[in-house]
């Protein structure tokens, strides 16, 4: 990578080099390395959306894995479906985020759809970085969709920051919970100027 997109995954995961662990790093619309471990499996998608299947397992304790998207192209805009498979007992740290460098005059776009699978008695730790930057007159827009489901007994905590540049966000959340499953929150969106942000929460106690 070079230095601009160094400096991206910098402000969106705090990666200086390759992280140790499980990793998929995605720019500019295709895979820019990817890695699995024993214990955290990476695959590309087997259907017709662009994206990826994260399978943790029961014997992940104290592991991460980093999911950062990097984009430096003006008028390029996709949409992206990650599904997370997290099994009973697991504990896992997820470190996503978006950083955007447009300095044309169209707008660049990242739309990304993430789901997760929770299973009894796992622990998920969930941050999220967005950030954009540029000297174009071209706007930069990011839509997050997050569907949760988790079950008895699961705890996840989500940590999702806009820290600047993003011109427009829609942010959905929308989660379903099991007997005893505990789902926190903390989100900080920073905008400036004319920036519109919306965010909308929706969870269901079963």
């Amino acid at each position: 990578m070079d230095e601009l997109e160094q400096m991206l995954l910098m402000q969106i995961a705090d990666l200086h080099k390759v992280p140790d662990g499980a990793y998929n790093i995605r720019k500019n619309g295709t895979s820019d390395g990817r890695r699995s471990t024993p214990h955290i499996r990476i695959d590309a998608r087997t259907d017709d959306k662009a994206g990826i299947d994260v399978f943790i397992s029961r014997e992940t304790k104290g592991e991460s894995v980093h999911i950062p998207v990097v984009i430096t192209q003006t008028d390029y805009k996709e949409q992206v479906y990650n599904d997370f498979y997290v099994e009973e007992n697991a504990d896992v740290l997820i470190i996503a985020g978006c950083g955007i460098h447009n300095c044309g005059e169209a707008t660049s776009e990242h739309s990304g759809i993430h789901t997760f699978h929770v299973g009894k008695n796992a622990k998920v730790k969930y941050v999220e970085k967005h950030y954009a930057s540029g000297d174009g007159s071209g706007e930069n827009v990011m839509n997050p969709a997050t569907q949760i489901f988790m079950e008895e007994g699961s705890r996840m905590e989500m940590e999702t920051t806009q820290i600047k540049g993003v011109d427009s966000t829609d942010r959905t959340t929308r989660a379903t919970l099991g007997s005893g499953a505990e789902l926190v929150v903390r989100e900080k969106i920073y905008t400036h100027g004319n920036q519109f942000a919306k965010t909308d929460f929706f969870v269901e106690l079963t």
